[in-house]
């Protein structure tokens, strides 16, 4: 991602699980300023149930980022990953309306015993494109 973080609005959005085996299904709007996305980071309240019984399907604006039952493990970064690298990078993502769409699937795992917990789902947007590139 680049490094002139005054362009870029990070945002957060939660969704609770509240059952194991449960699907919720949540809309989610960008901020108004926001003109790309540019990356996506996933993190909880209780990581170890996300990295063993998360999967989503991620789509801004019908375009789908991550396909149904993306495995939430590989959307998520450790501690040993510097800050900057956390995201995962999605190219440069028109915003359009703003209407980030997510699907996430609780499914039960031998490694984990359910409790309820959340789910928070990380963008990073620009401002604006083209005054971000003049800044390189």
């Amino acid at each position: 991602m680049n490094n002139y973080k005054h362009n870029i609005i990070k945002e957060r959005f939660d969704i609770k699980i509240k059952d194991p085996d449960q699907t919720i299904k949540a809309e989610f709007e960008l901020d108004k300023n926001a003109k790309y996305v540019q990356g996506i980071l996933i993190t909880s309240d209780r990581d170890e149930l996300l990295f063993y019984r998360g999967s989503q399907k991620i789509q801004l604006n019908d375009k789908e980022l991550f396909p149904e039952n993306f495995e939430s493990r590989l959307l998520m970064a450790g501690l040993n990953v510097a800050p900057n690298n956390r995201a995962i990078c999605v190219g440069n993502v028109a915003t359009g309306n703003g209407r980030l769409e997510v699907l996430f699937k609780d499914q039960n795992h031998e490694n984990t015993r359910f409790t309820p917990y959340r789910v928070s789902i990380y963008t990073f947007s620009i401002v604006d494109l083209e005054t971000d590139h003049q800044n390189d």
